[in-house]
């Protein structure tokens, strides 16, 4: 009911504000492909025009605070909780609508109301079912430093979402831990690449037997392929290997057009989004009364590790240091 609810509140919204003003600007650490599609709907279905700045996205948060209140965005979506949370602990972001934080459960949102989480994904080891025998499959991640695996387990040091899980180990683990880890993987000759997809199309072809991603890129790379040999593997219960982290978005204090910019965050948590992320992008959708794709494992199957979000923005810059200091340098 209560997203029922939400739904309504974000249709009046729309229909209040749809065709005013300037463009709202959206700085994306999403890809295009990913975020694109429901942007473009976006302007259609409300009549307010979008102009977009693609990249990383903890590329994307140091800008926004070099930019400081001279940043033209108005929204901000990162791919990574770490990279908003920094925004966040640097007081850039305004409070978002508390009808609209009420779509999402609170454990998927900043407990002060400065982002939200819009979809979620875990993360897996894909294998290669041709090259690794399934009984060999590690129940954690901190196995992945044995000598057994020298050269086997890909890397993306660069991408958030290994650095997000990096600043959760940190957060659990410690410092001196985690370099220790970095430092095993490295030492193992950990094959790198850019990103997950690289990784995922890598596992597929026999050039990595395994490798550290996001859940839904194997089921990208499957719904294209069903006879690809890449499977994923599911850390055992609460490891850090099996992190849940969320895509999230948030509105910026230097926004001339917050009204528009809540609209977006209201609308990508609606029924049409939502059911996109789950079924084209086979992520898990966040706002409550959302149906998972249904060739997604529940969560509460799968046991994923989750903390508190915010713990890993103030850890990005470190987080980079770690990795650059262990020896794994990137592709």
């Amino acid at each position: 009911m209560r997203y029922v609810i939400g739904l309504l509140i974000a249709s009046l919204a729309m229909a209040a504000c749809g065709g005013a003003g300037d463009p709202l600007t959206v700085y994306s650490g999403r890809s295009e492909e990913l975020i694109g599609p429901l942007l473009e709907d976006f302007t259609e279905d409300t009549g307010i025009p979008v102009e977009v700045r693609y990249g990383g996205s903890a590329d994307l948060a140091l800008l926004i605070d070099q930019e400081g209140e001279r940043s033209p965005a108005d929204v901000f979506i990162s791919q990574s909780p770490g990279a908003i949370g920094f925004l966040a602990e640097r007081e850039h972001l305004a409070p978002i609508a508390a009808e609209t934080l009420e779509l999402v459960e609170p454990s998927f949102r900043n407990a002060d109301g400065r982002w939200i989480g819009l979809s979620g994904r875990v993360r897996v080891l894909v294998y290669n079912t041709d090259l690794v025998d399934a009984a060999e499959l590690p129940a954690s991640v901190f196995e992945l430093t044995d000598p057994a695996y020298e050269g086997r387990v890909a890397l993306a040091p660069a991408n958030g979402s290994f650095q997000d899980f990096v600043t959760a180990m940190r957060q659990v683990q410690g410092d001196d831990a985690t370099l220790g880890w970095l430092e095993g993987m490295a030492a193992n000759n950990s094959p790198e690449y850019a990103n997950n997809s690289s990784i995922v199309q890598a596992v597929a072809r026999g050039e990595a037997p395994m490798g550290l991603v996001n859940h839904y890129y194997n089921f990208r790379a499957l719904a294209e392929d069903p006879g690809l040999p890449s499977q994923n593997h599911y850390f055992a219960g609460e490891d850090l290997g099996g992190l849940v982290i969320v895509t999230a978005a948030g509105i910026l204090h230097a926004s001339t057009s917050q009204d528009d910019a809540n609209t977006l965050l209201e609308y990508l948590l609606g029924e049409s989004a939502q059911q996109f992320l789950s079924e084209e992008t086979f992520e898990y959708p966040l706002a409550m009364g959302a149906t998972p794709w249904e060739g997604l494992p529940p969560l509460n199957d799968i046991g994923g590790a989750t903390l508190d979000f915010d713990s890993l923005g103030g850890g990005l810059e470190r987080t980079k240091e770690l990795i650059d200091a262990s020896g794994l340098e990137g592709p």
